[in-house]
């Protein structure tokens, strides 16, 4: 049930963002939501259930989370509404974190693929020559455009470049992975194009935010 409700607020909250309807409210609600899953959910299964807590690969769901939820609040600071609940002008406090906690999870992507560079190599597609090589150059693009962010050094450009490297990836990685998968493993391909895709989308509108401050 919980997971039918939480697909539906999903699916809700896209929508408005869509169609421009409510979008600031729309996107603190689901940024906090997902922020509390973070907290609550994904931290303490982390620290007190997972075994492998302190294998650093592990924490990647709960870092796609905080990555969505820091997406969510980006998307709620480009946009102004008026309303003036109590609740929302405490929600809206959060919307300066959300650049950092997207960047953050960014930069811990970029660590994974130093950390886990061969693993990571059987991703890229055969007719590209070198993997390694392309692989470590992705850990350092995702490495310095989240760093770039944080440090607010060159931002649009960073967050730019990030958006376009990340493209590039749904473009010539996810999608060809989404064509040739079995049926059995299509469901997992197409969630983590969607990822991939949001996480381009998130580092444009950054880039954007940046350009008109």
């Amino acid at each position: 049930m919980l997971t039918y409700i939480s697909g539906a607020l999903l699916f809700l909250s896209g929508v408005c963002i869509v169609v421009e309807k409510k979008i600031m409210t729309a996107s603190l609600l689901l940024g906090s939501a997902l922020l509390l899953i973070f907290c609550f959910g994904f931290i303490p299964y982390q620290l007190l259930v997972s075994p492998n807590n302190m294998h650093f690969g592990d924490w990647e769901n709960s870092a796609k989370e905080l990555a969505l939820a820091g997406g969510a609040f980006v998307i709620a600071g480009s946009f102004s509404e008026k309303n003036e609940h109590s609740a929302f002008k405490f929600l809206r406090k959060l919307i300066p974190l959300g650049s950092i906690l997207f960047a953050l999870t960014i930069v811990s992507f970029g660590i994974d693929h130093f950390l886990y560079a061969k693993e990571a190599a059987d991703y890229v597609p055969s007719w590209i020559p070198f993997h390694l090589f392309w692989i470590y150059l992705g850990g350092i693009g995702l490495f310095g455009s989240g760093i770039a962010i944080i440090a607010k050094i060159i931002p649009t450009l960073a967050a730019t470049l990030l958006g376009l490297m990340i493209f590039i990836w749904f473009a010539i990685l996810h999608i060809p992975r989404i064509i040739v998968s079995p049926s059995i493993y299509l469901g997992s391909e197409i969630a983590s194009a969607c990822l991939a895709l949001a996480y381009c989308g998130i580092a444009f509108v950054i880039a954007g935010s940046n350009k008109n401050s």
